[in-house]
């Protein structure tokens, strides 16, 4: 019973530690017996496992609530957390976030205003994120969504050397969207 020994239900509470009950705070009659080492030691009343843990110095906690009877081990809570806690942070640093970037296009789009639109999804591509490029249609130009196709076809056969098209282009009400992701690296 170490440090997790002062560690009351409300501090646990703001650590995110509610899922497991620790030594006082377990109220069943009989539990079964876990060491730190996993020997079972058999069941035994609450009162009786927590005087063990006091007496091996370490915490009692409830692992296994549903179990009939709940099932117990002896540990060192602080030391669990503490390498919980460790295998979290290890878990989050290696995971990738992709973030979808938008690239908006006209289907009355001039050929300058193309190359700039095609250096930003290429910069987008290289970063490693998923580029949406849309064709917003106003007014009449809806009739004519085989000119936003053909914009939509003609730039990404410009970026297929830097990324892949996910979704070809497809009608979504006013607008086109195609969503393109980078390229594999090799």
């Amino acid at each position: 019973m170490r440090g997790s020994f002062f560690i009351g239900k409300l501090n646990r509470r703001c650590f995110g530690i509610n899922d497991l009950m620790i030594n006082e705070e377990i109220r069943d009659r009989e539990v079964r017996v876990v060491d730190q080492n996993g020997e079972q030691l058999g069941v035994m009343s609450g009162r009786d496992a927590l005087a063990l843990a006091e007496e091996r110095q370490l915490d009692l906690v409830k692992i296994a609530p549903q179990a009939r009877p709940p099932v117990c081990k002896l540990m060192d809570y602080g030391k669990y957390r503490f390498e919980q806690s460790k295998k979290e942070r290890e878990f989050r640093k290696n995971q990738k976030v992709i973030t979808v970037k938008e690239v908006r296009l006209s289907a009355t789009i001039e050929d300058h205003d193309i190359d700039v639109k095609f250096k930003n999804a290429v910069k987008f591509l290289k970063d490693g994120n998923k580029v949406k490029v849309t064709i917003r249609f106003r007014g009449r130009q809806i009739t004519h969504s085989d000119i936003g196709r053909q914009v939509m076809n003609e730039f990404a056969d410009r970026i297929k050397e830097y990324g892949t098209v996910d979704k070809a282009p497809q009608m979504e009400g006013r607008s086109m969207i195609m969503f393109i992701s980078p390229r594999a690296s090799d």
